[in-house]
């Protein structure tokens, strides 16, 4: 039985895209950086060490592979350096390429997704793109450590709206097209949650399952970026993309909801309530310990 590859496995979509597949009672290989790290967690999977940037390691993690989900590594700012894979990947006569895009991309040129898309579908390989709304682990992720230390949503987005999804969910719904693959190659995909909320909703939800008030802080570009490099110690170019998908969410395009992960999943997404309640130790102080 062929395998899946898929990469950014040890990430927020990654991990969910494995664990779905598995119950789908797939074959998946694993392409991390370093097997020895990822054995740490994953320590019953097949990994393969592999690097974008390194075509020496094209040939043992496509062996066996019929299918990929391919996710750019933030990192990769520019899009050339992922297209020696994709021709590897053509070359392998690889049956479905799953692609995590972003909502709205096929208007925007300037994120990186967009020529990754155009690059895959020019070289002839067998694609689905699917393009999700923002994460809800952004929220209990990247951006947890306000609410959680000052019950504040530190985020430039203005009054702006987003129809947040699960990754949870995106993981589910690229694993189903990737063990459906004849159904699906060559279709592009937008998946959304149900609903669209402005973070002053969020913060409400938030303080509704936390017990506790939180705020939207709605703080200006210079206030957040200085915040996030100054005192988070993020890395600067994360930051910069950051800035810019919330510039893009003030005008609009991540307020948009699709029905698609319905269409393709036979129920609806979840809600964000429902996150925040099966996720609520992201924002819960940490313990004392005497």
């Amino acid at each position: 039985m062929a395998r899946v590859l898929v990469t950014g496995i040890t990430g927020n979509v990654g991990t969910y895209v494995y664990e779905d597949l598995l119950a789908r009672h797939q074959k998946v290989k694993g392409a991390v950086s370093s097997v020895l790290k990822a054995k740490r967690k994953y320590n019953y999977a097949e990994l393969v060490d592999f690097d974008f940037l390194d075509k020496n390691t094209f040939e043992k993690a496509l062996d066996e592979v019929d299918r990929v989900f391919l996710m750019r590594p933030p990192q990769i700012g520019n899009p050339e350096e992922l297209y020696p894979f994709i021709e590897a990947m053509k070359e392998k006569n690889v049956k479905l390429c799953v692609f995590l895009s972003l909502m709205g991309i096929e208007k925007n040129p300037i994120p990186p997704h967009y020529k990754i898309e155009k690059y895959i579908e020019k070289m002839g390989l067998p694609y689905c793109h699917i393009r999700p709304g923002f994460f809800m682990q952004n929220l209990s992720g990247v951006h947890a450590e306000e609410i959680k230390e000052s019950q504040k949503i530190l985020i430039p987005a203005g009054r702006s709206k987003c129809s947040f999804i699960d990754a949870k969910d995106i993981g589910q719904v690229i694993a189903k097209v990737l063990s459906d693959y004849a159904m699906y190659q060559n279709t592009t995909f937008t998946v959304t949650g149900r609903e669209a909320l402005d973070y002053y909703q969020v913060a409400d939800i938030l303080s509704e399952v936390l017990n506790k008030k939180v705020t939207y802080a709605k703080p200006s570009w210079i206030r957040f970026r200085r915040q996030m490099i100054n005192e988070r110690k993020l890395d600067k170019k994360l930051v910069n993309v950051m800035v810019m998908l919330y510039f893009m969410t003030r005008l609009g395009t991540a307020s948009a909801i699709h029905s698609d992960f319905e269409k393709i999943m036979g129920y609806k997404p979840r809600t964000l309530k429902q996150f925040a309640e099966e996720n609520k130790l992201a924002w819960m102080a940490e313990p004392l310990v005497d």
